[in-house]
């Protein structure tokens, strides 16, 4: 998909916001939103339409949003994990019904504490014991929730009811139970997404950081789920930023076929000076790798979006 102008990336990134923000509201005021279910499986269809068009774009853009979120962190968190979720669900050829109920519990699996998560990321201090209480309790309080507002998909209320449950469970996904194959998919999405969004507290991490980590534990345990995420987003995903081995920074923005060398957007050459337009890079096969990644705070001046997806259209025809 190419992004001609500014118009039409303004266009897409207004498409993903909207998403975004009507999730917040049906996540924030449940019980005033009438037929929930069928609101929930509406947003999912539109996030698959926006990830068809081009999922390296989407991406690009659901990392941007997450990074400088509008809504509230809990939307923003929902949306980065269902979409991470069906990329999951896609690589690792899970059936139509378990993908669905996997999307459908990602968007929902916070239900029983939208409105503390949102207040969470946004205080300096530690959680104090009673937001711990909240904290510890929102998985079932959210099935029962889910339950209220009329979902009565076993499947979906079991993996939101699971999805902070440790899965001890070391046999091959495929023959596990469905629930528990479900909520430690989730379970370990949601872990990686929680990593990389910032906090009043904290700055995010770096997604390669974030990756590291669940794929270390992917390789203690032989889970095919920290495998699988690496797979289909790489260890620095579209729209997240990077410092080359010159001391240049880039954007990436296309994935490759190896997981550590996608294409990136040069955007700040190494005496600090923004390039305008920014160039493309391939990191693949080439002498100049990614020393480091890095996180948002790092590019101070505004990017021009549309000409770096303009590079990201041409990177699909090296």
């Amino acid at each position: 998909m190419n992004v001609h102008n500014e118009d039409e990336y303004e266009d897409l990134l207004s498409l993903w916001s909207d998403l975004e923000c009507g999730l917040a509201i049906i996540l924030g005021s449940p019980g005033s939103i009438q037929e929930f279910e069928q609101r929930v499986k509406q947003y999912d269809r539109w996030m698959r339409a926006l990830l068809e068009r081009d999922t390296d774009v989407g991406l690009y853009l659901l990392f941007q949003l997450a990074a400088n979120s509008p809504v509230g962190y809990s939307a923003s968190h929902a949306l980065v994990t269902a979409v991470l979720c069906h990329l999951i669900a896609v690589e690792l050829q899970l059936p139509a019904s378990e993908r669905d109920c996997l999307v459908h519990a990602a968007l929902t699996m916070n239900l029983g504490m939208t409105a503390l998560q949102d207040q969470l990321a946004g205080q300096l201090e530690r959680p104090s014991p009673a937001q711990q209480q909240a904290i510890q309790a929102h998985a079932a309080r959210g099935a029962r929730m889910l339950t209220r507002l009329g979902i009565d998909d076993a499947l979906w209320l079991e993996t939101v009811a699971l999805h902070h449950t440790e899965n001890k469970d070391r046999r091959a996904l495929a023959v596990q139970d469905p629930a528990r194959r479900l909520a430690h998919i989730l379970r370990v999405v949601d872990r990686y997404a929680v990593m990389i969004s910032p906090r009043k507290s904290r700055e995010g991490r770096t997604a390669t950081d974030s990756m590291q980590t669940i794929s270390s534990r992917a390789l203690e345990k032989a889970d095919e789920v920290g495998n699988a995420l690496l797979n289909v987003i790489g260890l620095c995903p579209p729209g997240t930023y990077v410092r080359l081995d010159n001391e240049e920074i880039a954007v990436v923005i296309h994935r490759s076929s190896t997981p550590n060398a996608p294409y990136v957007a040069v955007v700040v050459n190494d005496a600090g000076t923004m390039l305008h337009p920014p160039r493309l890079h391939c990191t693949a096969g080439s002498r100049l790798g990614i020393k480091s990644a890095l996180t948002a705070s790092a590019i101070r001046e505004r990017l021009n979006h549309h000409q770096i997806l303009q590079l990201a259209a041409a990177a699909q025809t090296v």
